[in-house]
């Protein structure tokens, strides 16, 4: 059998290990600027508009009812009965708890949008929360679509 001699670097690193490091980086380098510039695994993704925006204000009621008002004008639109509507309390909760830890009040409105790719948000701009409503199936949605409805009937 022969010895294999590798020949080391001042430092004592085998000068193969060195050069395989090196190419490793290069290669890195290279792959990453021809994607940067192909475009290759980029996300393209296409910017919505919104059909429709309701500002809203929700009130907790002392019987377990939540009033949800127009926020540009006060008017009444919707009662969420109560032990109804599991999904839209939750996802209230969930924004009203977020602004309490945060010491944030109840001044801003939160913005419902439905977008012209058929998407529903309700965003907190207070906080920065974004619930993307479609994401919890369209049972949920339709519960959010429900108040642009009601907001029309009020006009």
């Amino acid at each position: 059998m022969s010895d294999v001699v590798l020949k080391r670097s001042p430092s004592g690193v085998p000068k193969e290990v060195l050069l395989s490091a090196s190419a490793l980086v290069l290669l890195t380098i290279v792959a990453s600027a021809g994607a940067k510039i192909s475009g290759v695994g980029r996300i393209h993704a296409i910017m919505a508009r919104p059909v429709e925006r309701l500002a809203l204000r929700f009130e907790d009621q002392d019987n377990g009812s939540v009033l949800v008002r127009r926020a540009e004008d006060g008017v009444l639109i919707y009662k969420i009965a109560p032990e109804t509507n599991g999904f839209m309390r939750a996802t209230l909760r969930g924004l009203a708890r977020e602004r309490e830890r945060s010491g944030l009040g109840d001044s801003t409105p939160f913005l419902l949008t439905h977008w012209d790719d058929g998407r529903m948000s309700l965003d907190d701009t207070t906080t920065g929360r974004h619930v993307a409503l479609e994401a919890f199936g369209e049972t949920n949605a339709r519960a959010f679509a429900r108040l642009f409805a009601a907001s029309e009937g009020q006009r």
